[in-house]
């Protein structure tokens, strides 16, 4: 442990004022806090009167209004660049205004990457899912996401995966200024994997772990945002690659939800329609089928961070993650925009057919 401030903290926030004074506090708490800038992105909320009291409270908090959006750039990566430039910190830390970090959380999470020799550092934090609909498509994306991006795969460096977490990034100062920060690409969508890429590129050392014992998040407080928010990045995080989407959407469909539907209706025929023997074979097979796809569900909730008890949302799940799917292609290859927290950007739609 240190004995001196190390980090400067960075939090992007647009119309936050539900969360913003939750993760303020916490990450204020932290030791190795040296500054702690808010900038506050248009926010037409209580936001800007929530971080004026705060900054009563806390000396070490400096917010910063951005006024207008420069042309070619998304809101988040020109919020993380306006922090950025008058942070002094050895390290950055760039968090979310949902986050809530752990007492004593960053200097275990310092003391972990300087053991590494890590360039950078990002957790998957802990998801808190209070309504059906966030217990149902929550989890299944992030395991979905889990094997898309395996820790062990990113944390190689001898293979080309990347990637990192923007609810939680530790990078160090002298490596994000090297690769150009959040500057190099302004109109990322997905700029903390962009920043990842471009780490693992310049020969830097990437450390990503599960970090639901350091951080936790509610992402999504209402449908239409968890919609919103899923469409933006799901397309993208997929690697624009259909064939991976098309297989994903049948797999969650075909054996996830299709055999649970299945079984009761063909043990029911059983004992009251024609061919009994055949369909009572039929329904057996598919509560098979449908308990092997249970566990194994279960064993990929248990390791991206989630109760393993979430399996059973895996009926509404597996239609409202398929429909997020679809609607994120849709997004990027027809519609050609997006649109997140009030604002609407457009983007070049993507070439391929699913």
């Amino acid at each position: 442990m240190h004995s001196h401030p190390l980090v400067s903290a960075i939090i992007p926030a647009r119309n936050e004022e539900s969360n913003v004074g939750r993760s303020v506090r916490s990450i204020a708490a932290q030791p190795e806090i040296l500054e702690l800038i808010v900038v506050d992105d248009q926010s037409e909320d209580r936001t800007p009167e929530i971080l004026s009291e705060l900054s009563q409270e806390f000396p070490a908090l400096q917010t910063i209004r951005v006024d207008r959006l420069p042309p070619g750039w998304l809101g988040k990566p020109h919020a993380l660049v306006t922090g950025a430039r008058v942070a002094s910190g050895h390290w950055l830390l760039f968090t979310d205004a949902d986050t809530e970090h752990r007492p004593g959380s960053l200097g275990k999470l310092i003391a972990r990457a300087e053991s590494c020799d890590a360039d950078l550092l990002s957790v998957s934090p802990g998801q808190e899912t209070s309504r059906w609909w966030e217990k149902a498509v929550i989890p299944l994306i992030f395991a979905q996401l889990s094997e898309l991006y395996p820790f062990a795969d990113v944390n190689n460096p001898q293979s080309p995966a990347a990637a990192a977490n923007g609810q939680y990034i530790l990078i160090r100062r002298a490596t994000y200024e090297s690769i150009g920060g959040y500057a190099a690409a302004p109109d990322a969508i997905l700029e903390d994997v962009a920043l990842a890429d471009r780490v693992k590129a310049a020969r830097g050392r990437l450390v990503f772990l599960p970090g639901g014992e350091w951080v936790r998040t509610r992402m999504y407080s209402t449908f239409g945002a968890m919609w919103q928010g899923w469409t933006k990045n799901l397309f993208l995080l997929f690697g624009r690659d259909t064939g991976k989407i098309r297989k994903m959407i049948l797999e969650q469909m075909l054996f996830h939800w299709l055999p649970g539907v299945l079984a009761p209706l063909l043990l029911t025929f059983a004992f009251w329609g024609r061919q009994r023997g055949k369909t009572a074979v039929a329904g057996i097979a598919c509560v098979i089928a449908f308990s092997t796809q249970q566990r194994r569900y279960r064993q990929q909730l248990r390791k991206a961070g989630f109760a393993p008890s979430l399996a059973k949302y895996i009926f509404a799940g597996a239609p409202l993650a398929s429909a997020l799917l679809l609607s994120s292609v849709w997004a990027h290859r027809h519609r050609g925009s997006i649109s997140w927290k009030g604002r609407t950007y457009r983007i070049s739609p993507a070439k391929d057919a699913l």
